[in-house]
């Protein structure tokens, strides 16, 4: 058997140096778990705000979909034909025209791609015209989220 000798002369037998102890064990479990946890919490973010840039996208990309819808329909939106007096959250009825049938199909599919909670609203004088698009944001915000785009026709 071999013994070991410390600093201080002291004789140590071998199965007092080996291994590790069961605190450590658990030390080392405790840390390995908040880790895990961390790692597990910056993923869970990632995708949440993930979603939130998607919605964002989809709504940019409706707001220019009906402002081509208005560019080539200039006349009647020049003089608002397309506009939504307030923020519209139903879809609008079609009415037999092209304006009337721009917005149902518009407001339709910002419910399909946003969630039942799309709401717009448009305003047009002349040139210029402003473009609301508004959505409950379920993950947490307690204020819907709105998209805002001013362009001129």
């Amino acid at each position: 058997m071999t013994h070991y000798r410390t600093r201080r002369g002291r004789v140590r037998r071998p199965h007092a140096v080996a291994g590790i102890s069961m605190i450590e064990v658990l030390i080392s479990v405790v840390i390995l778990a908040f880790g895990m946890l961390g790692i597990a919490t910056m993923q869970m973010l990632a995708l949440r705000n993930s979603q939130v840039s998607l919605e964002r996208s989809q709504a940019t990309v409706q707001t220019y979909a009906i402002l081509d819808a208005m560019r080539a329909n200039l006349a009647v939106a020049r003089i608002g034909g397309y506009n939504l007096s307030q923020m519209t959250c139903a879809v609008p009825e079609e009415a037999g025209t092209l304006a009337s049938t721009d917005l149902h199909n518009w407001v339709t599919s910002l419910k399909a791609n946003l969630g039942a909670s799309a709401c717009a609203h448009i305003a047009c004088g002349g040139a210029d015209c402003l473009i609301s698009v508004e959505w409950d944001d379920s993950r947490g915000k307690t204020a819907p989220t709105r998209i805002t785009t001013r362009t001129r026709l």
